[in-house]
């Protein structure tokens, strides 16, 4: 069925139900939200580990029809949050064409709108917007100025169109009325100036906006939604008591709870579907990834308050493919399968995700990284050996046995090599690490015995990745 596309085709539509020309966003989102849960339709498609913390919280706050703030470290998805709220919009909603302000055409709020109306009454042109033009999203930076976000006069539309500067017709407007009937996201809110601050507290509180001190007051309708960094309120800024107050509902996000929930994340997110590779990213290379922000995220030479992003694992794991597909390059393998010395070669993921402390400036972020991974290799391995015993293997290094492996060496020459270490391949298969006759995934699953056993400090590993008895 044609859209209505005059004042006069919408007034015989369904749009010309009271309850519908009054309905404000927040009741829109209400209703929606409302229709969602009935059915048990996914609310925030691609949001995964909240679904019994931060969304119920949100729900509650939309159902509340609150506006909201998310709190959060850095890479807990408060961005992709704000922007899933535009598809608990309506499709599509009719305004005023050519209206800055996506003007109701039964409730103007701008002087163009109104004049419009008043002119061509039935026959005012009439077009849709879409859910992504109602979601106008600004990153707060100190450099915002009020006009940025109210708006200001504009002497050049002023002379264009005859107009003195107090008629509202010579008005520039900002985001805020830009947004109108939609949803406005300000993200890292305390990087916003105080003064920028105060101009939200009507908004908020009473609904509209004066721009430029003249008296031209419009009654905006939006929902406004924040996202802030708690470690911003001392180091670069904060949010204003005033502010603070005005805001509806404080949501706190936070990182995977669990390693699994991780996994699942840095899964969705990471690009490592490769063209022309035969790749396999083994269970437990993926566990070790992740377990590496985890043990980040605990450990006392890393910042706590700057928090470790989900991003971490997220470029891990692209870059553990990408040496990987180099090595299968090389090599002239089509079986691409990442092993742990991969992860050593993928350091730069790490080192540029983390902010140290004071121990960690002293030791490098290259060795605090190396650490990381040691350490994940060695709680991967001690969680799957359960009463499997690595003693058969450890004895051949006590004895004397040394192994080297070249990173980029071909799978088929490091299996001879592994073959080398009694029980070392035989273990790979009890604990179900690799199938017997897969070679690059049988090499990526001893040379995480062995890492595991060096995290132990029950056999040595040089930086040439030679393996070795006791300490070094």
């Amino acid at each position: 069925m044609a859209k209505p596309t005059t004042l006069g085709q919408l007034s015989q539509s369904a749009w010309a139900d009271p309850k519908i020309q009054t309905r404000t966003v927040k009741d829109e989102l209400r209703a929606n939200v409302v229709k969602r849960l009935s059915s048990g339709s996914e609310l925030f498609p691609g949001v995964l580990g909240y679904d019994d913390t931060v969304i119920p919280q949100i729900v509650s706050a939309i159902l509340a029809k609150h506006d909201f703030i998310l709190l959060g470290l850095r890479g807990q998805a408060k961005s992709r949050i704000l922007r899933g709220l535009a598809h608990l919009l309506d499709d599509q909603i009719p305004i005023i064409a050519g209206s800055e302000t996506n003007d109701n055409p039964f409730h103007p709020i701008s002087k163009f709108g109104a004049d419009l109306v008043k002119e061509k009454g039935d026959k005012t042109p009439i077009d849709w917007i879409g859910q992504d033009q109602r979601y106008v999203e600004k990153l707060a930076t100190p450099d915002v100025t009020v006009a940025d976000i109210l708006g200001d006069v504009d002497p050049i539309k002023a002379a264009r169109g005859g107009h003195i500067l107090a008629d509202e017709l010579t008005m520039h407007y900002g985001l805020l009325p830009r947004s109108n009937r939609g949803i406005f996201a300000l993200n890292e809110l305390p990087d916003l100036s105080g003064k920028i601050q105060v101009g939200l507290f009507n908004i908020l509180q009473e609904g509209d906006i004066q721009i430029k001190g003249y008296p031209v007051r419009m009654a905006l309708d939006l929902l406004l939604v924040f996202s802030a960094n708690p470690e911003d309120y001392t180091a670069r800024g904060k949010i204003i008591t005033p502010l603070k107050d005005r805001i509806g509902s404080e949501v706190v996000t936070h990182y995977p709870t669990d390693l699994k929930h991780g996994m699942e994340i840095t899964k969705q997110e990471a690009w490592v579907e490769r063209e022309a590779l035969d790749l396999v990213v083994p269970e437990f290379v993926a566990e070790l990834v992740e377990r590496i922000g985890f043990l980040a995220r605990k450990d006392k030479r890393v910042d706590h308050r700057s928090g470790v992003s989900q991003r971490l694992p997220i470029s891990l794991l692209e870059l553990v493919v990408s040496s990987a597909e180099q090595r299968s390059i090389i090599n002239g393998e089509k079986a691409t399968v990442p092993r742990v010395s991969d992860l050593f070669a993928s350091l730069p993921a790490i080192t540029g995700k983390i902010e140290l402390e004071y121990e960690g400036e002293i030791q490098g972020a290259d060795a605090v990284a190396k650490d990381l991974v040691r350490s994940a290799a060695g709680q991967t391995l001690g969680e799957r050996l359960g009463t499997h015993s690595c003693d058969e293997i450890v004895e051949w290094f006590d004895e004397g046995g040394a192994l080297k492996i070249a990173p980029n060496e071909r799978s088929d020459a490091c299996l001879k090599g592994f073959g080398l270490v009694p029980g070392l391949t035989d273990l790979t298969h009890k604990l179900g690490l690799a199938p017997k006759k897969d070679p690059a995934t049988l090499v990526a699953a001893c040379e995480l015995i062995l890492e595991g056993l060096v995290a132990q400090k029950r056999i040595s590993r040089n930086e040439e990745f030679s393996y070795m008895r006791g300490k070094l």
